[in-house]
């Protein structure tokens, strides 16, 4: 069979989380399935690191697919033309996006829907795309994929879809990510932070992040705990700039964007990883932080507690006091230990491997059809 994929998210060195994602789970299914052939849609010049086996054929279409008006051209006309030159028996998109000009079997992925709950949180013409064009997508998809039964309900009743049609498949979690043990961490420390523990945050710089908020709860502790504490901010802007960057302090820092081996590390040596979006439709930097063994504070809303189950430090995301409270339960080192058998007995439950083979089960059912 000829599956063709939306691929335009692998960018080289800009792997966001629906990018992640789409990397994770098309390495997998490609290699463990080489009697089909993989075509990779791409909207620019890709790198040779995503083309994963023999099985795959690179194909740019054009134009760049960045904006609204750009996502109509490429979805609509260079991918619809694309899978009828190529004869393919199925199309498969990782980021919500379809053609409405075939006729040709497609599975979608919709993460989440914050911007039907939270429109203003995105450029509005970005906004106005995705209310308008994501119920069409819906009902279009000969099946949808998601990535929690939180996101499932939320489709099924914003969109008026039955649940029969929605399959619900669990993120996982990358390979570097691992615990450590308590001497590696006070030897680690100084490399990574001088010596000074931290809290860590991980994600796009975007306003559902709640970043604002869980700079005010950390600036408010530091008023009266008195030993040396930072907070590393990894990640780059989603959308357009703010005025996050005047939180700059000498204990706030804003380091880019980080990851693999570098990213495990400074997650694995923190004092807790902040995680207090108040829209999720998973979250993986919350299952990240319990797989490296330390303690996450993360919001009580959508996702988040299905993710964490018992093994994560709950706050309100809308109360600077709440996180500031979760700040301080993190502090406790008679909490540590806890928190770090809870996180990484919880973080089993999900793999990249096991979401690759769930995905793979509702592409080859359609298929067989």
């Amino acid at each position: 069979m000829r599956i063709a994929i939306n691929t335009r998210l692998l960018i080289k060195d800009k792997l966001e989380g629906i990018g992640w994602f789409t990397f994770e789970v098309l390495k997998r299914i490609v290699k463990n399935h080489p009697n089909h052939q993989f075509l990779f849609f791409f909207d620019r010049a890709y790198n040779e690191d995503f083309i994963f086996s023999d099985n795959v054929i690179p194909i740019v279409l054009h134009p760049q697919a960045r904006h609204p008006i750009l996502f109509n051209i490429w979805f609509d006309y260079a991918v619809t033309r694309a899978l009828k030159k190529h004869n393919v028996d199925l199309f498969f998109s990782t980021d919500g996006m379809l053609s409405l000009k075939t006729n040709v079997a497609q599975v979608t992925v919709i993460h989440d829907l914050n911007f039907e709950h939270y429109p203003e949180d995105l450029p509005a013409h970005i906004t106005k795309y995705y209310l308008k064009k994501f119920p069409l997508f819906a009902k279009k998809a000969n099946k949808i994929i998601t990535v929690s039964q939180f996101s499932k309900k939320d489709i099924s009743k914003s969109y008026s879809i039955h649940e029969d049609k929605i399959s619900v498949v669990h993120n996982g979690v990358g390979t570097d990510y691992l615990p450590i043990s308590m001497e590696q961490r006070s030897t680690q420390l100084f490399e990574v932070n001088n010596g000074v523990p931290y809290f860590i945050y991980v994600g796009a710089l975007h306003k559902r992040k709640n970043i604002k908020r869980m700079l005010e709860a950390f600036k408010s502790l530091k008023i009266t705990h008195s030993e040396p504490l930072d907070f590393i901010i990894v990640g780059d802007y989603l959308w357009e700039k703010d005025n996050l960057l005047s939180s700059i302090s000498n204990d706030v820092k804003f380091i880019g964007r980080k990851s693999g081996s570098e990213l495990a590390t400074l997650v694995a040596n923190c004092q807790a990883l902040v995680y207090v979006s108040y829209f999720e439709g998973f979250g993986i930097p919350v299952l990240e932080g319990m797989k490296c063994g330390v303690p996450v504070v993360a919001s009580n809303v959508t996702s988040i507690p299905e993710v964490g189950g018992d093994a994560v430090i709950y706050v309100d995301p809308f109360s600077v006091a709440s996180i500031k409270a979760g700040y301080l339960e993190a502090l406790k080192k008679s909490n540590f230990n806890l928190y770090r058998e809870k996180g990484l007995n919880q973080s089993n439950k999900f793999n990249w491997d096991k979401s690759a083979d769930e995905i793979w089960n509702v592409l080859e059912s359609e298929l067989r059809k």
